[in-house]
């Protein structure tokens, strides 16, 4: 079963998105600011939510904030029977782009706003969701709202965690999603859907740098976060000798370097990453009494994962006694390597190939929704094209021709999983 989506309908919709919550970058770039349950997030989600109620889509919110549109006896569907489900999230990072998470989202729109002018008559119906605060940027973990659809945690500790906002401790999950208006009714854990696939721009440079249009997404690395805090003596920069200094900044620098070096020993496709960095009381005259900064290890063979989490572990200690500082460590997010079901990831090359698109089976680099979603059901992904790689970025950029192509092999694999069994 094959149907032509409206590219140029699809393309209006990311515009119209991103102008809720829009930013410029440093050369004029057009991006979106739109972190998790802040105003921006609200707005952004009341446009979406108001597209899938002039489908005439079933809207369901649930207690951790996850919007679910599903083809209901409005669009002609009494079947009852699971959705296929397609989706993301569209929150952002605060510097984030126009079409990470958000292209998924609303090409799931575009899908089945497609179906339903076909007048298609299909076994079980469609849906599209986004997940709330998939970032990671202000409540960590990342994929927060997918995991607690997941049962990978519990409503109770999501509902607890507050918010990474500059000055402190911000207000916790539950308190924002009561307050923009999104403390949904409907359980967690969610009702499984027969099958899930996110569509998403790559965020890498693999596809571009290889001249392919389409990646059919085999997995998703794990990931570990961790956060580091450094404790020392705060004293005077001029008056103190080196030899007798606590110095938590000079402890972290070593620290960074061993990261960097640790992935280039370890080799591909192991990657590291000191992000945020907070330095107390940060003023230029006074040695620092603490710092704290975050640690992301991915890997996509979790033993090795494991075995360069040991060794940043044994590292801290090493330089903590070298410098004279106090050690703490947070998990703020773990998820093992995922393995997508196979026969998703066949229907995507396979569509991509019957369009004549080039086509590329990959892993993901980043993390997404859709990992979580295959503890349910079958899952897979559909990557295009990032220009230069770039994303987490107002220069994120991808080509219209590849946003609808994306899409387009969205809507065949969506529909190739309505007929079959995977």
């Amino acid at each position: 079963m094959r149907v032509d989506i409206d590219g140029g309908r699809l393309l209006r919709r990311l515009e119209d998105l991103a102008e809720v919550g829009a930013i410029t970058g440093g050369r004029g770039e057009r991006g979106s600011a739109r972190l998790a349950l802040t105003d921006a997030d609200r707005d952004g989600r009341d446009l979406v939510v108001g597209w899938m109620r002039d489908l005439g889509l079933d809207v369901t919110v649930d207690v951790i904030g996850n919007v679910i549109a599903v083809m209901g006896p409005n669009c002609g569907h009494h079947s009852g029977r699971a959705p296929v489900l397609c989706g993301s999230h569209i929150d952002t990072v605060a510097t984030g782009g126009r079409f990470d998470g958000n292209l998924g989202v609303l090409a799931g729109l575009e899908v089945i706003e497609t179906v339903l002018s076909a007048g298609l008559e299909l076994e079980r119906p469609l849906g599209v969701a986004f997940f709330t605060d998939e970032e990671g940027a202000r409540f960590a973990p990342d994929m927060l709202g997918s995991l607690v659809f997941a049962g990978g945690l519990t409503v109770e500790e999501a509902h607890d965690i507050r918010a990474a906002d500059p000055g402190g401790p911000g207000p916790t999950v539950r308190e924002e999603l009561d307050r923009i208006g999104y403390l949904g009714p409907a359980p967690c854990p969610g009702a499984a859907p027969h099958a899930f696939v996110e569509l998403h721009v790559e965020q890498g440079p693999v596809l571009e740098r290889e001249s392919e249009r389409i990646g059919a997404v085999t997995g998703v690395q794990g990931i570990s976060w961790t956060r580091v805090t450094l404790t020392g003596q705060s004293n005077h920069a001029g008056t103190t000798p080196m030899s007798m200094r606590r110095d938590p900044a000079a402890a972290m620098a070593r620290i960074a370097v061993f990261v960097n070096d640790l992935a280039e020993e370890f080799g591909a496709p192991q990657v590291a990453t000191v992000g945020r960095v907070e330095v107390h009381p940060n003023l230029v005259n006074v040695v620092p009494s603490r710092v704290t900064f975050t640690v992301d290890l991915r890997n996509t063979d979790d033993e090795v994962l494991r075995r360069a989490e040991a060794a940043l572990a044994a590292e801290l200690g090493r330089v903590a006694d070298r410098h004279g500082v106090e050690v703490e460590t947070e998990e703020l997010a773990r998820f093992a390597p995922v393995i997508f079901d196979e026969g998703v990831v066949d229907l995507v090359e396979s569509a991509a190939l019957e369009r004549g698109l080039a086509v590329r089976r990959m892993p993901s680099g980043a993390g997404h929704d859709a990992q979580m979603l295959a503890r349910m059901c079958p899952s897979g992904m559909v990557f295009v094209p990032s220009i230069g790689g770039i994303s987490h970025n107002p220069a994120e950029l991808t080509s219209d021709d590849d946003l609808v192509v994306g899409c387009q092999v969205l809507c065949d694999v969506m529909l190739d999983l309505v007929e079959g069994d995977s």
